[in-house]
């Protein structure tokens, strides 16, 4: 059974269409179709099924779907093996990350290793903590930084960053000049907040609770699915907000937003390594995981 063969239905599988795996692989959608059709001959078995857009796997398609990926992963560790015995870093990476790690902590840090191992091909996925950690568990990625801790005994989960939720608004904002600002003062300004199931929403709401402050007292004049949402919301003095002081570092520096301090409280906000337990890494994921680790001080942001 060709690889590349199987490498091609696993794409078509991950992405749910042929136009977009021919994208990915290079290759033209004929082609596309036609290996996949190579494959259900040779196994005797319909693969995919075409519901008007979308391709989806049929039940025989998921069994080797799962096994295709094993295959793969087999083939790229030999791969890495041979190029380690050869003293060169080569070979694929996938990692995950959730919206703020992914856009904010995570590309510096590729980037710096991809100048030490120009060979290696490393992609970083980013989505939701929820997907990640399925991506995981299913054996799409190796590594993972996401928002929030994993309580699923099949993942293992470490502290790695840091990140700090800050009180940001518009430098014409009356809050903008202030040392502090009291918790018993956010409930008057218009205030802007993540949608309900951001994790950045869920880390402000339990330090708020915390310290005595019902987040029910905002006085929410909109939610917004996104960080970036959010960063424009208060420059278009729509409202301020509470979000990620990565998020908006160039903001600051640039004086087109303000963080201002909350009077006796401080959110801090880890973010988590996670991996599938038990899984042997490739080595060039281990690699990747030492540097990482190496090289998990935050940023210096204003």
């Amino acid at each position: 059974m060709d690889i590349r063969r199987l490498e091609i239905f696993c794409r078509v599988v991950e992405l749910k269409s042929f136009t977009r795996a021919a994208n990915e692989v290079l290759l033209s959608q004929p082609t596309v179709s036609e290996h996949i059709r190579l494959l259900e001959e040779a196994l005797e078995e319909k693969l995919l099924d075409r519901l008007g857009r979308q391709v989806l796997p049929t039940p025989a398609g998921e069994i080797l779907y799962r096994h295709a990926r094993r295959i793969i992963q087999l083939r790229d560790e030999a791969l890495q093996a041979i190029a380690d015995y050869r003293g060169a870093a080569t070979g694929r990476l996938l990692v995950g990350a959730s919206t703020i790690p992914g856009a904010y902590i995570l590309p510096a840090r590729i980037e710096r290793f991809k100048e030490l191992h120009p060979a290696i091909q490393l992609t970083l996925k980013i989505a939701g903590s929820g997907s990640i950690r399925r991506e995981l568990l299913e054996g799409e990625v190796e590594l993972a930084i996401i928002g929030a801790p994993s309580h699923d005994p099949q993942l293992e989960c470490r502290d790695i960053f840091a990140d700090e939720l800050v009180l940001a608004v518009h430098p014409n904002h009356p809050f903008a000049g202030r040392e502090a600002v009291g918790l018993d003062e956010l409930d008057g300004p218009a205030f802007l907040l993540r949608e309900e199931d951001s994790g950045t929403r869920a880390v402000m709401n339990e330090s708020l609770r915390y310290h005595g402050f019902d987040p029910e007292r905002f006085n929410v004049v909109a939610e917004m699915g996104s960080t970036e949402a959010i960063r424009q919301g208060i420059k278009a003095r729509l409202g301020i907000s509470i979000l990620s002081n990565l998020a908006i570092r160039e903001d600051l520096q640039n004086g087109s937003l303000v963080k201002v301090p909350l009077a006796g409280i401080r959110i801090t906000r880890p973010f988590y390594l996670v991996q599938r337990k038990n899984r042997r890494l490739t080595p060039l994921a281990l690699g990747f995981l030492d540097f990482l680790l190496a090289h998990n001080a935050p940023d210096r942001s204003p």
